[in-house]
């Protein structure tokens, strides 16, 4: 139980209280003026029927004050679901259009690394065949030379037979 009810629920119970302990004086017929007329009533009686009376309207008046702030609440409860919810549609879509996104650029990575290792073996083709070319220049130019030399070694031997005999 709150503070503010047992405080107010201690009042209610000390008036009683006074009321109970103070009944005879309560049911003493009182002349009562009422502006035009005069009325022999017992006051006390009048003032706890309107304390009574102005209790159940702050009831009433608390009663409906709290029925508005649960349906305000509940109102706020509904509109901040559907903003939820429309929030994680917002999300869902921007995930999905992300992981659009990144599939198309994986994709053109995927074109761009093929189309580059094309190129790459292209290349090696091409230095290979250059590579060859050149071996097999080289080694006919070698072949050349040992002809050539051989040719010489020929000559030579040739000369230094024909000399010998001499």
């Amino acid at each position: 139980m709150k503070v503010r009810t047992l405080f107010l629920l201690i009042i209610l119970g000390v008036i009683t209280v006074f009321a109970a302990l103070n009944w005879n004086a309560f049911m003493a017929p009182t002349t009562l003026s009422l502006g035009v007329a005069n009325v022999q009533a017992p006051l006390g009686i009048i003032m706890l029927g309107l304390l009574a009376f102005l209790s159940a309207v702050f009831l009433i008046f608390i009663v409906s004050l709290q029925t508005s702030v649960l349906f305000e609440a509940r109102r706020h409860a509904r509109e901040l679901q559907a903003n939820r919810e429309l929030a994680d549609q917002a999300e869902a879509s921007r995930f999905t259009e992300l992981r659009g996104f990144l599939e198309g650029e994986l994709k053109r990575q995927a074109g761009f690394e093929a189309e580059s290792k094309g190129a790459v073996l292209a290349r090696l083709d091409q230095l290979e065949q250059d590579l060859r070319a050149s071996v097999e220049q080289s080694g006919n130019m070698l072949s050349a030379y040992i002809g050539e030399l051989e040719d010489r070694l020929e000559k030579v031997v040739q000369g230094t037979t024909l000399q010998s005999p001499s």
